[in-house]
């Protein structure tokens, strides 16, 4: 374990600012908070959280010594035109990465993160976590999918030499683990990577946990994933939300995505995995925060010290 390259971050939506519930904590606190337990890294969040003129973000960065790793946009995929109509949210989002780049990682340029708009169907958000494939998305809108996915990849790339990844996400169209290869192997590898989220994943597969999805999932699509976030499932949870019939969001509320350590995701094998193909970036923790958690700073620590147990 000792020497290993791989550095730890958290994000914004770990305090609160998507799928958390209560007040969403002001961003200079934020940052201050997940420097104080200990990450050195952090992702943009939503457009508008942290601050947006690019001067102004790396003042935040630098005077903590962070670096910027990522930010995420959710886009409705399956809609015609929709890269035209967004373009200019997208390039805001990839130009204001792509200003910060050299912050506390100089040679590693922040990834910009592509999704489906999360629950932006309600048949899938009252699904998620147990999608069948009658539930796919109809084969006549996947080639506009794939080409809207490539069409934001190759903008931002042209526009700012950044790399796309996409995320698999709950509630959206891309998230059990064919819909996840259906999408690979739809896309340009060259053009579009995978952000793999242990969570997403494990919750995605529609099945019971043994321990072992998360690293499998891994394993399955090692060959497109330059950047993992690390996320905890509870299989009590997703059992119940799963014979019980609940939406994404009362699955979130009753606490799917535990902290660290507490579910089924089996943390110890991703990260010997991870090391043993010499992985050298980050690893990104994404914890929402509900009630009986305490404070987000609170969740911070506990998981950042379950990190530091296994050697990060």
């Amino acid at each position: 374990m000792a020497g290993t390259a791989i550095r730890v971050a958290n994000a914004p939506c770990s305090w609160g600012t998507i799928e958390g519930f209560g007040e969403t904590t002001p961003w200079p606190r934020m940052l201050d908070e997940l420097v104080e337990t200990g990450y050195v890294g952090t992702e943009l969040g939503d457009l508008g959280y942290l601050p947006d003129e690019p001067a102004a973000l790396r003042t935040a960065l630098e005077t903590r010594g962070l670096a910027m790793l990522g930010g995420f946009e959710g886009v409705e995929l399956r809609r015609p035109g929709v890269v035209t109509e967004r373009r200019e949210r997208l390039l805001r989002v990839a130009r204001l990465l792509a200003s910060v780049a050299d912050v506390g990682d100089p040679g590693r340029a922040p990834y910009f993160i592509l999704a489906d708009e999360t629950r932006g169907d309600p048949v899938r958000t009252a699904h998620a976590g147990r999608i069948t494939p009658e539930l796919a998305l109809p084969a006549a809108e996947r080639p506009t999918f794939l080409r809207n996915a490539e069409e934001v990849a190759r903008l931002v790339k042209g526009e700012t030499g950044l790399r796309t990844l996409y995320h698999h996400h709950c509630a959206a169209w891309v998230e059990t683990p064919d819909e996840i290869e259906r999408f690979l192997d739809g896309t340009n590898a060259e053009l579009i990577g995978l952000v793999f989220d242990t969570g997403h994943y494990v919750y995605g597969t529609g099945v019971a946990d043994d321990g072992g999805a998360a690293l499998a999932g891994l394993r399955r699509f090692w060959g497109r994933t330059p950047y993992v976030h690390l996320k905890d499932c509870d299989p009590v949870v997703a059992g119940r939300a799963r014979v019980e019939g609940w939406d994404y969001g009362r699955a979130i509320g009753e606490g799917v995505f535990c902290e660290l350590g507490r579910g089924s995701v089996d943390l110890a094998g991703v990260l010997g995995f991870l090391r043993s193909e010499g992985y050298d970036d980050w690893l990104t923790v994404e914890q929402d925060v509900l009630p009986g958690m305490g404070t987000p700073k609170e969740s911070a620590a506990r998981n950042r010290a379950t990190l530091r147990a296994l050697g990060l």
